[in-house]
């Protein structure tokens, strides 16, 4: 029978089990190596209320505390929630990272 995937969708190779993970979505239990995996970084504090504390804040540059988060998904709800999309049979063959998106700071001169 033909393959669909190069790694049958996991990075398990060699290895025999691998621990599972909670979907961050759906909460079923999925093998960590097929999870798809993302980091989010966000702020403690929502936007609206950044201002205020800055403003009140005794220190000048405080930098406020972020929240790190690995967050995992099963392969069904990162499509359902479009974490990631379906690829062609072609475009499944190429195994480059995307690009990374990063908002360019204007440097003031």
């Amino acid at each position: 029978m033909s393959k669909k995937r190069r790694n049958c969708g996991r990075a398990k190779h060699g290895r025999g089990h691998v621990n599972r993970v909670r979907c961050e979505a759906s909460g079923v239990l999925v093998p960590k190596d097929k999870a798809i995996k993302r980091f989010i970084v966000r702020n403690i504090v929502d936007a609206s209320a950044i201002r205020d504390i800055q403003d009140s804040s005794v220190f000048d540059g405080y930098a406020l505390p972020k929240i790190y988060r690995k967050v995992y998904y099963c392969v069904s709800a990162a499509i359902h929630s479009k974490v990631v999309r379906v690829r062609s049979v072609k475009d499944r063959k190429n195994r480059e990272a995307p690009k990374r998106f990063r908002p360019r700071e204007d440097k003031k001169q």
